[in-house]
């Protein structure tokens, strides 16, 4: 197994979890060592079902989904072995429950607020007691009604089928070398209809990444290698991401500084990573600045060689609560099939 390949899979596997995007890396990039200068198009078609849990909230909201996604695979042969690629993708994302979206997004309840207590009192003022009492009692009956009958919708038992959304991927990545690789990557998430916490518009996401392997990459307890040679599948990942809701809201940002480990045995490539995240929330959660901790292990399996199956487990850990946000675990779990062409 050549290293380039290695530092491709781990990418792809990274780039996966945890993000609107889940399903879209997966055999979207790598390929056999070009020519320099030599250029080539490839379609990819993902399949993908995944899973959001987030159990460190009050009534541990859901998501679920089935992705249908197709592009295509841009890339230019460079010097040394390195190549450039753009990659895109594109298609129908089916939702039960809510609508995935950036981590660590606060469920803010729509009702109440300042302002809104302002108008009450001062309503409560110009019409007196008699009307202030029963003004009370009909928009106590109306808010408990209304956000009951949203929460519900958000987080109905069972988490039924909802529509259909629109999801994308693009991305630009470049590696220069057998060892280092760069991507630019932009996750567009159009959500079609107004229902609980969703509202019609485009969710968006981007982040950079950066990947540095440590070792030659070539780890295959199959074929005799031994713990010893385990550090040749040793990596650096270096990831930051922002993200903003379908209405414009500015959600936060969050930098990944993990650690991570990847191996074939035979020709199921493994790929193991953990770390901290640094997370600053936007201002409208009225939350700190906090460190989660989290990690990931993602499976690969060529059935053939532009078939891939492929699952992954992301377990991210919250450390501090707040209004809307609770300390514990969140997890995003999928799997799918990607080919390419």
């Amino acid at each position: 197994m050549k290293t380039r390949h290695t530092i491709v899979s781990i990418l792809s596997a990274l780039a996966a979890a945890g993000s609107p995007s889940a399903a879209l890396a997966h055999g979207a990039a790598g390929g056999d060592d070009q020519v320099p200068g030599q250029f080539r198009i490839r379609p990819v078609v993902t399949l993908e079902g995944h899973a959001g849990l987030e159990n460190n909230l009050e009534g541990q909201p859901r998501h679920y989904a089935v992705d249908g996604l197709f592009g295509a695979v841009f890339e230019w042969g460079l010097d040394k072995g390195g190549s450039f690629a753009i990659e895109a993708q594109i298609g129908p994302a089916l939702v039960w429950g809510e609508a995935e979206h950036f981590y660590g997004r606060v469920h803010v309840d729509g009702h109440g607020g300042s302002a809104h207590d302002d108008d009450h009192e001062d309503s409560d003022d110009e019409h007196g007691d008699d009307h202030d009492d029963e003004h009370e009692d009909d928009h106590g009956a109306h808010h408990s009604e209304s956000h009951s009958a949203g929460h519900d919708l958000a987080h109905g038992e069972g988490s039924p089928y909802r529509r259909t959304d629109v999801k994308g991927y693009l991305k630009a990545r470049y590696q220069p070398n057998d060892r280092f690789e760069l991507s630019l990557t932009w996750w567009p998430y159009y959500v079609t209809g107004n229902q609980g916490d969703d509202v019609i518009g485009l969710k968006n996401e981007v982040g950079v990444q950066a990947i540095w392997a440590l070792g030659d990459g070539d780890v295959n307890f199959a074929l005799g290698d031994g713990l010893e040679t385990i550090v040749d599948g040793v990596f650096v990942s270096l990831e930051n991401r922002t993200g903003w809701e379908s209405e414009g809201t500015y959600l936060g940002n969050y930098t990944d500084p993990w650690l991570g480990l990847g191996f074939n045995i035979d020709l199921l490539n493994i790929t193991l990573s953990a770390g901290p995240r640094f997370y600053s929330p936007g201002s409208y959660s009225g939350l700190p600045f906090r460190t989660d901790w989290g990690g990931e292990i993602e499976l690969e399996y060529p059935l053939a060689e532009s078939v891939v199956v492929f699952a992954h487990w992301k377990p991210i850990y919250s450390s501090q609560g707040g209004d809307g946000w609770g300390v514990g675990w969140q997890h995003h779990i999928g799997t799918g099939v990607s080919l390419s062409f």
